[in-house]
């Protein structure tokens, strides 16, 4: 049966970005250089049987296999681009001409935009009607597969509070940030259920976790 997840890199004290975000440094303020994020680099290594610490690799092979999972992605404005109010220039997100989602992804805005088809199989459509409108087209468009809600923090938040996660994937990286975007910000008392928690190969903690409704 076809599930709504959400995948999250997270620091230790529950921040998915830090503060001062930027369009050139778009993880704000959180240890990293720019795209260099420490929250989020265990998401793009590249599993390879021949570096130290295979049995990381394999965690991290892992997880980005449980991000490609998903037959459609639901996902925040924020994390979509810095563009904001009116679409009053070019944007078509952050990952270029051949995203990595290649379903199609449902972005939050109040403000209308034709859909855009990239390479790859991704097409962004602009959803103005709110997060049960984007979850329902979302769900219709994965058919019997996943629907992912990525973040940011917020948009997570606001399906969690709705009661519309069954399960969330936390990795949870040794770093404390102290303030920014934070998971479970404004988010009623959750019962969650552990499914998954691996002995950590690497500085990344994977955590899975099935909410109870």
């Amino acid at each position: 049966m076809s599930k709504v997840t959400s995948d999250l890199s997270i620091s230790a004290d529950g921040y998915s970005a830090g503060p001062n975000q930027t369009e050139q440094r778009p993880f704000g303020d959180d240890g990293g250089d720019g795209w260099g994020s420490k929250l989020h680099a265990c998401m793009f290594e590249t599993p390879e049987e021949d570096r130290a610490g295979g049995d990381a690799n394999v965690q991290a092979a892992a997880a980005q296999t449980a991000v490609a999972a998903p037959g459609a992605f639901v996902m925040g404005r924020n994390m979509f681009g810095p563009v904001r109010g009116e679409w009053d220039r070019e944007w078509k997100g952050w990952w270029g001409d051949d995203p990595p989602f290649h379903v199609p992804v449902f972005v939050l805005t109040h403000h209308p935009r034709d859909p855009q088809p990239m390479d790859g199989g991704t097409t962004y459509f602009f959803v103005t009607d709110g997060i049960e409108s984007a979850l329902k087209q979302a769900r219709e468009a994965a058919g019997n597969r996943d629907v992912s809600i990525q973040g940011g923090a917020s948009t997570i938040n606001q399906y969690l509070a709705a009661g519309l996660i069954d399960e969330l994937r936390l990795h949870v990286v040794p770093v404390t940030l102290g303030a920014g975007t934070r998971l479970f910000e404004g988010v009623p008392p959750l019962n969650l259920q552990q499914l998954e928690s691996p002995p950590p190969k690497s500085s990344v903690t994977h955590l899975t976790y099935r909410v109870l409704h």
